[in-house]
């Protein structure tokens, strides 16, 4: 039988595209005929593993269809009326109040994607999330049937590749100490809030301090331009650097250069940098939003609230408190048991197999 992905997009660092390429390998070697198909590929996807999806095959009723649902999309109605059976994978949607400010294409795509998804919900066989926040979220859109919840995949030996040379050298040495935070440039991000907490910590606690945001804006430079504002009016525009989109080995480098993970968000439906800190065994504070306390659990410190004050001092509590360390990194270390690929593999397995036992709606 056929199990074919559809995504809006497949690019290179986006965590649902990775997502969905880990699902691609572990099909392939269940011995499934896998492929995916996008309405766009980024730069760097192989031709030959995900295709346009105006090349899309014939779907018969042994077939099975994966959506990833991560944004509003006419892919969506396609796959309402395709044959087979068909399962959705819920990666959340940014609320489009976010977007209002800065993008009105944004901010339509997004309360497209709402509606696009509380509609499904009489189409599609089998649901499926990346986190209890993410089900949940689906309840209150009024969803009633089971939802499976089955972590993102993601592929940590990747993460062990020589990082960044030049990056390295740039940054190292000089007795600086170096906060970062990875994930695109977006208003549900809440970097303003990571820039205005950094700026406490700098004035308060050690002037030889710095910040690196690490991530694309594209389709968000109004909310850029507002941030690089922000940090010049802190007298901070030296101290805070924008990486925009680098390549994976870049940021690699970022990681292993940081002293600590802060993470304002405000919305993730997952966030996988918070996994992907825990591997470089970073400490991390982050604020209690979303999916975060679900993902985070005792691998870091939760703020409660966004006084830059409070996180400030929580900073440098992390950063000179190295008891509190190493609990933190003992407790990053059976986190990470729980996401390791042979765990969430089998996860989605039994998943994929519950979808398949059932018949298929018609029509």
């Amino acid at each position: 039988m056929k199990i074919i992905q559809l995504l809006h997009s497949v690019n290179r660092g986006d965590a649902v595209s990775n997502h969905a390429l880990a699902l691609h390998q572990i099909l392939l070697r269940e011995g499934f005929e896998a492929s995916i198909y996008a309405l766009h590929a980024g730069p760097g996807i192989p031709e030959d593993t995900v295709q346009p999806f105006s090349f899309l095959p014939q779907i018969t009723d042994r077939d099975a269809v994966i959506c990833h649902a991560s944004i509003g999309s006419n892919l969506h109605y396609e796959f309402a009326g395709m044959r087979g059976r068909k399962i959705l994978i819920f990666h959340n949607i940014t609320p489009p109040s976010f977007f209002r400010p800065y993008s009105r294409a944004l901010e339509v795509q997004s309360a497209s994607g709402y509606a696009q998804i509380r509609a499904l919900a009489k189409w599609v066989d089998y649901f499926m999330a990346d986190s209890v926040y993410n089900k949940e979220c689906l309840e209150q859109m009024g969803y009633r049937c089971p939802i499976d919840v089955c972590p993102v995949l993601i592929p940590f030996e990747q993460y062990d590749a020589r990082p960044n040379g030049g990056v390295l050298e740039k940054y190292s040495g000089g007795g600086w100490k170096n906060l970062l935070f990875v994930g695109r440039i977006a208003p549900n991000k809440k970097q303003e809030d990571v820039i205005r907490a950094f700026c406490c910590y700098q004035r308060d606690y050690n002037p030889r301090s710095r910040l690196f945001l690490v991530g694309s804006d594209r389709g968000m430079e109004a909310y850029r331009r507002r941030l690089d504002a922000y940090a010049a009016q802190l007298g901070l525009q030296d101290r805070v650097i924008f990486t925009g989109h680098i390549p994976f080995e870049e940021i690699l480098a970022y990681y292993r250069l940081s002293d600590l993970l802060l993470c304002m968000s405000d919305h993730e439906g997952f966030c996988v940098p918070l996994l992907e800190a825990m591997h470089f065994r970073k400490p991390i504070i982050a604020c209690r939003a979303a999916a975060v306390p679900e993902t985070l659990r005792d691998g870091g410190l939760l703020l409660e609230n966004r006084d830059p004050a409070q996180a400030a001092f929580q900073i440098n509590r992390v950063l000179t408190d190295p008891e509190l360390v190493s609990r933190m990194a003992a407790n990053q270390e059976r986190i990470l048991k729980d996401y390791a690929w042979e765990p969430v593999r089998e996860r989605f397995l039994v998943c994929l197999e519950t979808a398949l036992r059932l018949p298929a709606r018609i029509g």
